[in-house]
């Protein structure tokens, strides 16, 4: 007996939401390399660094302690102490243990703040170029996204411009700082404005802060931190870019009610919460003195500089990133089409990078750089666009 069409249709909730361009960039690069040619890699979005020894040494200790059963879903109380301490302390957001939960990586943070907060049809605000996952998790709460460009903002002022994109169903903003791709950091200032914009419209904010430990120029300013928005945020964190731990899927959120239950409940149905040994990991990675977080700040600066100097060189014009670890120049000398100069570079040069059009219209003309890499890896990619371009 043949099945329905009806029978064998996908939800339809999943109609708008895609598979990413960078994993397709990543397969091409892996035919590349199972050819024998050498590939300089500029494409990736991991640290290059190790997981530091003693989170893993927490991890052993907790396997050999038996610390392998059921966790509360919403994460051991000892690492959201831990977590809301560092709220207080660093973020300057007054967390208590309550508005904090643990979570599979900074992704489930961000999907559980979309779908406790955004209904069909609410639009949401979005600074472009933006972090490519972002319109599906809109998407799967069919909710629309209204691109917002981030140069215009900065140009014109954020609340004349937020006021452009506005209608009376946009409900809410997603917030990235340090931002991907760009390296943009928002300063207090631009913090500020979007607070006072977000209070007057009535509007909440979902705050990426992934890379919050790799400011270069500036500071870090949890936009939840300030006068009246805490609890119009919910705050997404990882440990993934701060302490290596990409592979551990560890992050945590920061909200109050009724954003926290929602958090619970997308966490309790979908994984009833993270790995017990992989919290215990965590706790140490809070809980120990070390200057692992400042030597590695200081050795992207390195990168960072390195990169942005060869790429000027090149004329492949770039401003400085401010924070995270990606350069975005223009590339309209090579191609004005930033696939084809993906393709360009890829081709003739080995590097392999990620068009500026996977991060939305506003990206279009620029190629994302990552200078996640080994120095000898920048040095060697530079030298190959010199001979190459």
């Amino acid at each position: 007996m043949s099945a329905s069409q009806t029978a064998f249709r996908l939800a339809t909730r999943l109609d708008q939401v895609g598979f990413s361009d960078i994993v397709k960039i990543r397969n091409k690069i892996m035919g590349l390399r199972a050819e024998g040619r050498t590939v300089y890699q500029f494409e990736g979005g991991e640290p290059y660094v190790e997981t530091p020894d003693y989170i893993k040494e927490a991890m052993t200790r907790a396997l050999s302690e038996n610390k392998t059963r059921y966790a509360p879903s919403s994460g051991i109380a000892e690492l959201r102490s831990a977590i809301a301490d560092k709220l207080r302390e660093r973020n300057l957001i007054p967390a208590r243990e309550e508005n904090v939960i643990v979570l599979n990586g900074g992704m489930q943070g961000l999907f559980g703040a979309f779908q406790s907060s955004i209904n069909p049809n609410d639009e949401v605000l979005v600074f472009s170029p933006y972090w490519t996952p972002i319109k599906d998790l809109i998407a799967h709460c069919r909710g629309i996204t209204t691109l917002v460009p981030t140069e215009e903002a900065r140009r014109e002022g954020f609340a004349k411009t937020l006021a452009r994109y506005t209608s009376e169903r946009t409900r809410a903003i997603y917030y990235n700082t340090p931002a991907n791709p760009t390296g943009l950091v928002f300063t207090r200032e631009e913090a500020e404005e979007v607070s006072r914009f977000v209070q007057e419209h009535d509007l909440i904010v979902i705050a990426d802060e992934a890379y919050e430990d790799l400011v270069y120029d500036g500071e870090h300013i949890s936009i939840a931190s300030l006068d009246g928005m805490m609890e119009r945020t919910i705050t997404s964190f990882t440990f993934s870019k701060s302490f290596a731990m990409t592979g551990w899927r560890l992050g945590y959120a920061v909200a109050t009610e009724p954003w926290m239950t929602g958090l619970r409940k997308t966490t309790l149905y979908s994984t009833n919460g993270v790995s017990t040994p992989t919290q215990w990991a965590g706790l140490a990675a809070f809980t120990t003195r070390s200057d692992f977080l400042e030597k590695n700040r200081a050795a992207y600066l390195k990168r960072r500089d390195l990169l942005l100097a060869g790429l000027n060189e090149l004329g492949l014009t770039c401003e400085s990133p401010a924070g995270a670890f990606y350069a975005f120049p223009n590339v309209a000398r090579i191609h004005a089409d930033s696939r084809e100069a993906a393709d360009i570079l890829l081709e003739r040069a080995q590097v392999a990078t990620v068009p500026g059009i996977v991060f939305g219209e506003h990206g279009e003309g620029h190629l994302r750089f990552s200078f996640s890499t080994s120095l000898e890896t920048i040095e060697a990619g530079l030298d190959s666009l010199r001979r190459n371009l």
